[in-house]
């Protein structure tokens, strides 16, 4: 089941902004300092780059990734999730708006 709904959490209201706007995200923190994001990807073909490990979930739309090193590609639907080493990279196709949740570390 995808998350719906986050409490107890601070914004950030300034948006990140990446590829020309078709990736737009915002980090939420937790009471405890964790740290998180949530955005949404547009229709593209991307390649996203990462320092520590991440875990992206799918809440809404789909998309199709490739990790760094992977032959095939793989889909996320809304519940699904993948995760991606620290100092890696992965890519992502995307047909339909990708709203996710970005776990970090």
């Amino acid at each position: 089941m995808a998350t719906d709904k986050i409490d107890g959490v601070s914004v950030n209201t300034q948006a990140s902004v990446y590829f020309d706007g078709k990736c737009v995200s915002h980090g939420i923190t937790y009471a405890d300092g964790t740290k998180k994001s949530v955005g949404v990807v547009l229709p593209s073909t991307l390649t996203f780059n990462t320092g520590a490990p991440e875990i992206m979930e799918c809440v809404a739309g789909s998309c199709e990734y490739q990790l760094a090193g992977q032959a095939g590609w793989q889909q996320s639907v809304p519940g699904h999730s993948f995760s991606i080493p620290g100092n890696s990279s992965f890519n992502i196709r995307v047909t339909e708006a990708y709203h996710y949740i970005c776990h970090f570390g």
